[in-house]
């Protein structure tokens, strides 16, 4: 079967346009819940922000663990192991094939208002920062600044054997090249690292470019599953919890240790901890204050933002 223009997969009956689709259902919120977080923030002006694919689902980019709407509630999927991208050809194939079909939509999705309003309260000195388990740059792009990506990005690609590295827009260029049956694939629903499902026959004629300088295989600068967190990058964030005053965690469940990690080292500090969530999270037995809500009910409320 051919793989014509425009061709759009669908998945059952579901309006995977609608940005909301992947956002759980949620308490409403008090404006005394959001009075207390106020107050938080008015008296910890250097606070530590970690953000979680939560933040993300008001933009249309779905979570993997929220209940009825994540992905895994949703499909049979597993994310990539990074042991098996390393040792097989026909994964590595199998995942740039449906990242590159995926990225036209995933690398054109906007910041929300929870990432609009986090990057103002960086210019106003509200917050220190933000650390994001997230890879969709959205951060970035709404204009915070002081932004570590504690799982990498897939807006960068790097040679697994040496150091050459090219923007993800340039490579998809390449791609593009090498694969002109699939340059004008349009899909609904892209996954939180911009994967998404395209059928077998297609990913086998995928042809995936080596490193132009050494040959080697190619792998997006994210943290896949199985991997570690470049030392570096978890000693800057230990700095910023050290320099900090305390930690707000936005639309996390806090299930990958990389994020639950940071709670530990704030309350070993005698840090508060405020999370706001849909659901529970792995250390709400931690927190000073929990906030059971969608973030966009309350981050852009603060302060009589108007968003």
């Amino acid at each position: 079967m051919r793989f014509t223009q425009n061709l759009r997969f669908h998945f059952g009956q579901i309006d995977f346009s609608a940005k909301q689709q992947f956002v759980p259902k949620h308490n409403k919120v008090l404006e005394e819940d959001i009075k207390r977080l106020e107050n938080f923030l008015l008296s910890k002006p250097k606070t530590l922000v970690l953000t979680g694919a939560g933040i993300s689902t008001e933009s249309g980019i779905p979570d993997y663990r929220s209940e009825g709407v994540g992905l895994y509630a949703r499909t049979n999927h597993k994310p990539i192991q990074y042991i098996e991208f390393l040792k097989s050809a026909d994964v590595r194939q199998r995942y740039w094939a449906r990242n590159f079909v995926g990225w036209t939509k995933f690398s054109a999705t906007e910041p929300n208002a929870v990432h609009q309003t986090l990057a103002r309260f960086e210019r106003e000195e509200r917050i220190q920062g933000v650390v994001t388990q997230n890879v969709d740059r959205l951060h970035i792009k709404a204009g915070s600044r002081n932004v570590v990506e504690i799982h990498g990005s897939g807006y960068v690609v790097e040679c697994l054997s040496c150091d050459y590295r090219i923007d993800r827009h340039n490579y998809q260029d390449i791609l593009n090249s090498m694969n002109p049956a699939l340059r004008d694939s349009a899909v609904d629903m892209i996954r939180p690292d911009g994967d998404v499902e395209i059928p077998v026959e297609h990913i086998k004629s995928f042809k995936v470019p080596a490193c132009p300088k050494c040959n080697g295989n190619m792998k997006p600068e994210i943290i896949f599953f199985g991997d570690n967190v470049p030392k570096t990058r978890v000693d800057k964030i230990a700095e910023m919890i050290y320099n900090s005053d305390g930690l707000l965690v936005l639309g996390s469940s806090l299930l990958v240790f990389s994020g639950y990690r940071m709670v530990l080292q704030s309350k070993d500090l005698n840090l508060p901890v405020t999370i706001v969530n849909i659901g529970p999270t792995r250390a709400d037995h931690l927190a000073d204050i929990k906030l059971d809500a969608k973030c966009g009910d309350v981050i852009p409320k603060l302060f009589n933002y108007k968003s």
